[in-house]
């Protein structure tokens, strides 16, 4: 079905939505629900995430990632785009002529990139159950009740794992913030 639905996508099909709706919805839905705080602005997302999709299709490469990870990540940062602009939209004001540029510099932007790579690498270094926890907490937003129910866990055990992974974390990195 996975391979059918690609095809259907990159054939530009518009029968490949369809199905990339009706079995990777639900998928995406999850991945959406915890960033996202109401039931339209999901909706509306889900819309934005399908298009982008639609629109990437020949960037996929099963050779570099499975396709539930490439439509999981393009799905988290739609949603995080999302909410990001109804943000900014919703508390539009008047901005001095004064106020520095938020954007970084040159060097900040390096660093910002080094410090996102050690991280990365550290991440990488974790047991992939420990990687899993850390990752449905911090990059895909699931509240702590959620990762317990799924995972068989009481909620104080988690935070306690997520303390001890960011504490380890920490030591891996020399003692910087996460």
């Amino acid at each position: 079905m996975q391979r059918d639905v690609i095809e259907l996508l990159r054939q530009k099909n518009e029968d490949g939505l369809d199905y990339l709706l009706r079995y990777y919805g639900p998928l995406l839905k999850y991945i959406i629900a915890p960033i996202l705080d109401n039931e339209h602005d999901c909706d509306d997302c889900l819309s934005k995430v399908l298009f982008q999709i639609w629109e990437k299709i020949e960037q996929f490469d099963e050779n570099r990632g499975s396709w539930n990870g490439w439509i999981t990540v393009i799905a988290r940062n739609t949603a995080l785009n999302y909410r990001r602009n109804t943000k900014r939209h919703s508390s539009i004001e008047e901005i001095s002529e004064n106020t520095p540029s938020p954007a970084m510099t040159p060097e900040e932007t390096l660093i910002k990139q080094e410090q996102r790579e050690a991280v990365k690498h550290a991440i990488e270094q974790l047991p992939p159950k420990d990687r899993n926890l850390f990752y449905r907490k911090y990059y895909y937003l699931q509240s702590t009740a959620q990762i317990a129910s799924e995972l068989g866990m009481t909620e104080r055990a988690v935070e306690g794992k997520l303390y001890r992974l960011k504490k380890q974390l920490r030591k891996m990195l020399g003692g910087g913030k996460i």
